[in-house]
């Protein structure tokens, strides 16, 4: 048999009818009988279209408030007969079965439903029955039966029959098939993950329907897709379309500032995931200005981000540096205007949005599945080790310097003073080697370290760190503690009058 097929029948029961009615008028145009249930059975005939109700293909009625309407053989079986099977062909002549060429049915929101914050009983009405077993059976039977399984590819379809007189090809269904399997497989996930929210089966399941194709992954010779709905997250401005390295700085700096969100302003510069300028000031332009102070090399070509809105007096500073990607809660119009002065400047405005509480990574033959680091070291949380205590400006730096060490790959450490960020060493081999890098960077930039503080992501195995330290000018630590050689280090700084304070949470990065 020829691998195009013209449809003169279609089942259509949908959910969502935006869009639907140019799509029933030109199948009716082309003598299409159209079979349907219920409230999309209604939307035909209101259009003054002829409609073959289901019920009358199978001689029963729409039972249990609608939870079964088409699952009925002689529904399926008009989807699933092999037109070529010569036993299939004398089955449905024998039952009295119709051929069902088209097939065109959606399903029930049940994403939107729980998101809603609807009652449990509400959601469980929303898990789709007919509807997901009529997606499959028709993609399943590709070959014969074309289905259409979303209002999105409502115009696509019509776009096919109307350019080819109601006919469709083999390649045809079997793309709309993919699709239909697509959204199938991606409904059964929300509906596992929401029955398996406090995650008793150890299974994971991640279906994300929005992809984009980057221009190259990490390296141009790389392939590169991003999966997510960006426009939730963000309102992109202005710019060039972000890159997969851009993504990943964008998601460390978005990580990292939520830390200081409702503080005093504060900003941000990173590159390679890691904050190499960071301060707080009474003006977003101080924030910048001092940001951009801890390391004005690195922050050619950084991510910029504010927690709050970014003024022109901000954006002319910010304007004499190139950098990627700036991300505020907003910009005023001046500022727009100065920002946009550079084509490819990517400009996000950040959207409230919660984020995932998990990350997941490939691994090995496998993948690594871990709650987010979501423990932010707060006051409460601080033991006292040392004989001397810090004081209040020192206790306000070492909590400062604590979250932007949470935020920064390991081994570090972070150097602050007056909440800026003098220096830090990242992704080390050793702590002694991120504290030395820390310390040569902070002097190759004329920080004076006398009276900063240091924050270590893990415990110090040895006192030759708070050493090192205290003999550039660190005055107070901030450290999980841990170490079965924690005292060597204590003992060190109350002979050296170096105030220590303990949090009890290691913050790894790798």
């Amino acid at each position: 048999m020829s691998n195009t097929k013209t449809i003169k029948s279609a089942l259509i029961s949908v959910f969502h009818k935006d869009g639907l009615k140019p799509l029933v008028e030109k199948l009716n145009q082309q003598n299409v009988t159209i079979y349907s249930t219920g409230g999309t059975e209604k939307f035909i005939k209101d259009l003054g279209i002829d409609v073959v109700p289901v019920e009358d293909v199978t001689s029963y009625p729409s039972i249990l408030g609608g939870r079964v309407k088409t699952l009925h053989p002689k529904v399926f079986g008009g989807i699933l007969n092999r037109q070529d099977n010569q036993s299939d062909a004398t089955q449905l002549k024998e039952y009295n079965i119709p051929q069902i060429d088209l097939v065109i049915v959606d399903l029930y929101p049940f994403e939107k439903t729980v998101a809603s914050g609807a009652s449990e009983q509400d959601i469980i009405e929303k898990i789709d029955i007919g509807g997901i077993s009529l997606i499959r059976a028709a993609a399943k039977n590709f070959k014969d039966t074309v289905i259409v399984s979303s209002m999105e590819q409502y115009d696509a379809f019509l776009n096919i029959i109307s350019e080819n007189n109601g006919a469709t090809t083999l390649s045809d269904r079997k793309k709309f098939a993919a699709k239909a399997f697509n959204i199938s497989s991606h409904y059964d996930t929300a509906i596992f993950n929401y029955f398996n929210a406090d995650h008793e089966e150890a299974a994971l399941k991640i279906s994300e329907t929005n992809g984009t194709v980057l221009r190259y992954g990490e390296n141009p010779h790389q392939k590169g897709y991003f999966f997510g709905n960006l426009e939730a997250m963000f309102d992109k401005l202005h710019g060039k379309e972000l890159s997969y390295n851009n993504l990943l700085d964008v998601d460390a700096a978005v990580n990292l500032m939520n830390e200081f969100t409702g503080e005093a302003p504060t900003f941000a510069i990173l590159k390679h995931n890691n904050a190499c300028g960071f301060a707080q000031r009474a003006s977003i332009k101080q924030a910048y200005i001092d940001a951009l102070a801890g390391d004005p090399v690195s922050a050619f070509g950084g991510i910029l981000i504010a927690n709050t809105e970014i003024d022109a007096a901000t954006a002319e500073e910010i304007h004499k540096l190139f950098c990627e990607v700036v991300i505020a809660p907003s910009f005023s119009t001046d500022a727009l205007e100065i920002l946009k002065g550079k084509r490819n400047r990517v400009l996000l405005v950040q959207k409230s949005i919660e984020l995932s509480e998990t990350t997941v990574r490939t691994c090995l033959n496998g993948m690594l599945v871990q709650d987010k680091d979501s423990k932010t070291d707060a006051l409460e949380d601080l033991s006292y080790a040392t004989n001397n205590k810090p004081s209040e400006s020192e206790l306000e730096d070492l909590l400062f310097a604590s979250k932007i060490c949470k935020h920064t790959k390991s081994n570090t450490i972070v150097l602050v003073k007056d909440k800026q960020l003098c220096a830090s060493g990242t992704g080390q081999t050793s702590r002694v080697d991120a504290l030395r890098q820390s310390i040569e960077k902070a002097a190759s930039f004329k920080f004076d370290l006398n009276g900063a503080v240091m924050a270590s992501d893990a415990f110090f195995p040895f006192p030759d760190c708070v050493e090192i330290a205290g003999n550039a000018g660190i005055k107070s630590v901030i450290q999980p503690g841990g170490s079965i050689k924690d005292q060597l280090s204590i003992d060190y700084c109350n002979e050296h009058n170096i105030s220590m304070v303990l949090t009890g949470t290691r913050h790894f990065k790798h």
